[in-house]
């Protein structure tokens, strides 16, 4: 790491430098972090996870058991940027493209074109089942342009995003290229039917084809058009939901070497600073000697923030993070799933 004013400039030169001693955590660096978050939901082999990868580059398939059966069993992250040509003689929607988050801010400015990030995005690549993420406040909806709508999955995801009260959502008629023009027509109406009364009434139906990346640039631009920047709490002392964390430890891994453990979500409000003490609660939750549930919150420190591989010195909310810690968590390691829907924030809470 690169040293600076304060020696906190980070080592991601091609980046916006994040400066504590100037900070200004009311304005969002979409640079380094993404300000909102999407979801992928929708019916089984729908291909929601190829969607996410034709337009981030990220594969969101990762472990061993998904990648042998091909299908998202824990829930999937993405960030991607979203860059807009600022050139009037390039028309809509082939002005719009999307790279990865280490990209450089102004990554095509070799070739002389003067191209502007607008969106920085996190996608939450949701499982066919019922894992859908508190913080989520849009949604990409998938359908297959080669089945009947609507799909079982289909109506349970619509049904959980209604109770969820998603504002702002896109729905993919995905598969295009598999059927004829007709076919393509008449399940185009049976979405509009299926919508109708919910929160997706009104909701753009973009056919595309993620294989043939066929109206990608479409879904770009409706992200940047049709899902605005939500108001944020900066003010606020600091509250996290974790969706996923994991022990960095080897088996076997001596007790004097042992390190903190990783955790990941989405701030709901504040801003988090490396070298912050933290709280998680409820922590360690065990029974007393009447058999009631009791609570132990769990204290650690913040050695460190990433969004994806970029390196933050603060984090605002927005996108997904994820962060090393030391201390209790350390010390008890963060065993995977039992750690997902726990809070984080500021002792005391």
């Amino acid at each position: 790491m690169a040293g600076g004013e304060g020696g906190v400039t980070l080592g991601q030169r091609h980046l916006s430098r994040q400066d504590l001693t100037t900070l200004d955590v009311t304005k969002l660096i979409i640079s380094r972090q993404a300000t909102i978050n999407i979801g992928t939901i929708g019916h089984v082999a729908h291909w929601k996870s190829t969607v996410v990868k034709a337009i981030s580059g990220v594969h969101t398939v990762r472990f061993k058991n998904e990648l042998e059966r091909n299908i998202t069993i824990k829930l999937g992250y993405a960030h991607v940027k979203i860059y807009k040509l600022d050139d009037p003689s390039c028309l809509r929607p082939e002005c719009y493209r999307s790279r990865g988050s280490s990209t450089l801010m102004s990554f095509l400015q070799l070739f002389k074109w003067n191209f502007k990030l607008v969106r920085h995005v996190s996608f939450v690549d949701c499982p066919g089942r019922n894992i859908l993420m508190a913080a989520m406040l849009n949604a990409l909806l998938l359908i297959a342009g080669n089945e009947s709508c609507p799909q079982p999955q289909t109506s349970e995801h619509l049904a959980a995003i209604e109770i969820m009260k998603l504002k702002h959502i896109l729905i993919l008629q995905n598969k295009i290229d598999l059927v004829k023009e007709g076919q393509a027509k008449e399940q185009y109406e049976q979405i509009f039917v299926f919508v109708q009364g919910t929160v997706a009434e009104g909701a753009p139906i973009i056919p595309i084809s993620v294989l043939l990346k066929y109206n990608i640039e479409v879904v770009c631009e409706y992200i940047v058009k049709k899902i605005p920047l939500p108001p944020r709490d900066f003010t606020s002392a600091p509250r996290l939901t974790v969706i996923r964390s994991f022990d960095v430890n080897k088996p076997g891994c001596e007790v004097v070497d042992l390190k903190g453990g990783v955790a990941g979500g989405s701030i709901l409000k504040g801003v988090l600073k490396v070298g912050q003490e933290i709280e998680v609660r409820p922590g360690t939750v065990s029974k007393d000697s009447e058999g009631k549930l009791m609570g132990k919150p769990i204290f650690s420190k913040i050695v460190s923030l990433f969004a994806e591989h970029n390196d933050l010195q603060y984090a605002a909310p927005g996108g997904l993070i994820g962060f090393p810690t030391f201390g209790e968590i350390g010390a008890a390691s963060t065993p995977g799933v039992q750690w997902i829907s726990l809070a984080l924030g500021k002792p005391p809470s």
